[in-house]
């Protein structure tokens, strides 16, 4: 069995995830982002499923009128790319891997549970405040905005916080 390539160093990988966050800043003209993704799709399906409620929705119109399709955007090119760009370097590292991470206390389905509790909440958060960990976070900090560092606080303090009502179930 082919033993996995070690893990990046976390300041190289950083400095190149800065560094391609200013590229996209200078190439396209916004920054990095993934939940506009989602809500997109989001808006697509439910075109199709009821195009005159999609329609008259005030949030999910906007992307589809004039028979515009909402999945005709950079974000949606950019998470496809991320996808495929992180399914092929799991591959050659010799990292890739179907599992259930979690607390081995916890059985699988409890497990599946709580992290599709964890993606719901997170998503909501994200929608609720109009950008996730790398749209409002990451390219919102980069630009100086007080709105990406607010979030970040409250992110990583609501996971600080979190992880500490979970800590019982990995010890």
């Amino acid at each position: 069995m082919n033993q996995p390539k070690p893990l990046w160093n976390p300041y190289a990988a950083g400095a190149l995830l800065g560094a391609g966050l200013l590229l996209t800043f200078m190439m396209t003209g916004h920054g990095l982002g993934a939940s506009g993704f989602t809500t997109r799709l989001t808006a697509a399906l439910a075109h199709v499923a009821a195009p005159e409620a999609t329609e008259a929705n005030s949030y999910m119109g906007s992307m589809v009128e004039d028979g515009a399709n909402p999945l005709d955007s950079w974000i949606t090119w950019q998470v496809i790319g991320l996808a495929l760009g992180a399914l092929i370097a799991a591959v050659t590292a010799g990292r890739f891997r179907i599992t259930v991470d979690g607390p081995g206390r916890l059985k699988i389905g409890t497990r599946l549970l709580l992290a599709f509790a964890g993606g719901a909440i997170a998503a909501f958060g994200a929608r609720m405040s109009l950008g996730c960990t790398s749209g409002l976070g990451l390219s919102g900090a980069a630009t100086l905005a007080t709105a990406g560092f607010l979030f970040l606080i409250g992110f990583f303090a609501t996971g600080a916080g979190f992880g500490l009502l979970m800590k019982r179930f990995w010890q």
